[in-house]
């Protein structure tokens, strides 16, 4: 058969619709552009909805609305606003597709999001802790991460020189929206804490300012500004993937700091670039990182445990290597995007038999 484009898919081979609902990137659809690849080498795969890359299968969605009645596919939300759309699209379009949600949120769902998860077919979880809030079965599967694509680089020295960072620095990242949730002022006070004393010490933080959140972003850049560490603690703003991915593999160290958090990609990934990586007990943290192995843990919204934990990483540049080295292994054996990507095809070939 000639290939066609991928919104011209013959309806027959699609077995799977993963709708995006959101144009702004966010965890959710960051989850969706990495899995969809490798979902699609094991089943009819398509994605529908704005602001997604062009090579992902992709159809319209007008097209997921109007698919033949012929056979059952699955309809798999990550949002409310997908259920809900799935809903409308079985109940009232008389389309055959099978519900199936994710959740990664770890807290008491409100009564409508509820109702939406009694109406789904089937449940995943991406933690045991999220599982534990959606008051019917789910299968856990936790997050992975595309090794091709997060991995050490090949010339670190160079792609150092070439972000601007030299040789002795040891720079710290953390990467995600600039709002208290992330704990980013928490990880601004342990550092004019530690950077007085500590002169090779960067710290980078990648993700956008909403409007809500700007006297908070302000608020931290006076703070150090008055204490004269503006060259060394830098704020830069939402920038393009493939820079996020570079800005990775030239950390020495990784912070994660949530307040609370759904599951957590973002020290999976720098763990997979053999980045060890500090985080509250929050998400999915604790079933990721090796406490003292790959990284430390810490308890969630303390500020003395996360500068002690900083500090015992900067400090000691032979133990930061080896940890390194052991959250790359530990990634590698445990957290491989095609792991995730098998057994979420599992439950779409269950609800389809």
């Amino acid at each position: 058969m000639t290939d066609l484009p991928p919104n011209r898919m013959p309806a027959d081979r699609i077995e799977v619709v993963a709708p995006n609902l959101k144009r702004r990137l966010s965890g959710v659809t960051a989850t969706v552009v990495r899995l969809i690849p490798v979902q699609a080498r094991m089943i009819g795969i398509a994605t529908t909805g704005p602001g997604l890359p062009p090579e992902l299968p992709h159809i319209p969605l007008i097209r997921a609305a109007t698919l033949p009645r012929d056979r059952w596919r699955v309809w798999h939300a990550r949002r409310n606003t997908e259920m809900a759309l799935g809903l409308i699209l079985r109940r009232l379009l008389g389309r055959r597709y099978r519900l199936l949600f994710t959740s990664a949120a770890q807290r008491r769902h409100t009564g409508f999001t509820r109702w939406l998860i009694r109406q789904q077919d089937a449940l995943i979880a991406t933690s045991p802790q999220a599982a534990s809030y959606l008051e019917r079965p789910a299968t856990v599967i936790l997050h992975g991460v595309d090794l091709g694509v997060f991995h050490p680089a090949a010339d670190r020295a160079a792609l150092r020189a070439d972000l601007g960072y030299g040789p002795d620095d040891i720079v710290i990242g953390c990467f995600g929206r600039v709002r208290a949730q992330k704990g980013v002022d928490l990880l601004v006070e342990a550092a004019l804490r530690l950077f007085p004393d500590r002169p090779r010490a960067k710290l980078i933080f990648t993700g956008r300012v909403t409007a809500d959140n700007q006297a908070f972003f302000d608020d931290l850049r006076a703070r150090i500004a008055a204490a004269g560490l503006s060259e060394r603690i830098r704020f830069l703003g939402e920038i393009p993937w493939e820079q996020v991915v570079r800005t990775y593999q030239a950390l020495d160290l990784f912070a994660a700091p949530a307040r609370w958090e759904g599951f957590g990609l973002t020290p999976l990934e720098a763990m997979a670039c053999g980045v060890p990586t500090v985080a509250a007990r929050v998400g999915a943290y604790e079933t990721l990182i090796r406490d003292g192995e790959t990284g430390s843990l810490v308890p969630r919204d303390d500020v003395d445990a996360l500068t002690a934990a900083l500090a015992r990483w900067l400090d000691d540049d032979g133990a930061r290597a080896a940890a390194g080295r052991a959250a790359r292994a530990h990634v590698e054996a445990n957290h491989a995007i095609e792991g995730e990507a098998r057994a979420i095809t599992e439950v779409y070939r269950k609800l389809l038999a």
